[in-house]
């Protein structure tokens, strides 16, 4: 009989070895909330955080399809690549962070694999969640009106995938 020792510590954010490659997650990390600190939104702090995200892009940590801050927590949707470990990327992004820019960090972060099946309109439904965050927050009245973002689907109606482009395309242009 196994006797039940409680919940980990830490949870252990690598993808499985059955996860396909190139797999897009729903990555959310937030200020601790019991320290005072900056707004991520507060320049210069925005713009290092938004640079340092296009850095790990274009030094292939990782890959992104949204990226976006509020004032006390980032929501990305990012892809890793299969030789790179999600919690080591995001740690050392972290870490990185806190030393440069005195950012502390709540501990881990919460993560939501993107299955296959949620690529059409659920996936949609999703990034739009993320664009309108700072609209329900009260922060400005438009999603396009945000500066704090990268977005490099925003231009094909918010979806990586031309299928999905082409239907919601389709749909407004029937409106």
């Amino acid at each position: 009989m196994k006797i039940y020792r409680g919940f980990p510590e830490r949870l252990h954010h690598g993808a499985p070895h059955w996860v396909e490659p190139g797999a897009l997650f729903h990555i959310r990390i937030r200020l601790e909330r019991d320290k005072e600190q900056k707004a991520l939104t507060n320049l210069p702090l925005g713009e290092a955080i938004l640079d340092s995200a296009k850095f790990y892009e274009a030094k292939m940590r990782w890959h992104i399809t949204l990226f976006l801050l509020m004032p006390d927590h980032v929501h990305a949707v990012l892809s890793f690549p299969r030789n790179k470990s999600m919690s080591e990327v995001i740690r050392d992004w972290k870490r990185f962070h806190n030393r440069v820019n005195h950012v502390v960090w709540q501990e881990g972060y919460f993560d939501h694999r993107l299955r296959v099946d949620e690529r059409g309109t659920q996936f949609s439904a999703k990034l739009n969640y993320i664009r309108q965050n700072p609209v329900a927050a009260g922060l400005c009245a438009r999603a396009e009106d945000w500066p704090w973002v990268i977005d490099p689907f925003a231009c094909q109606g918010g979806s990586p995938w031309p299928a999905v482009v082409s239907a919601e395309a389709a749909e407004n242009d029937a409106k």
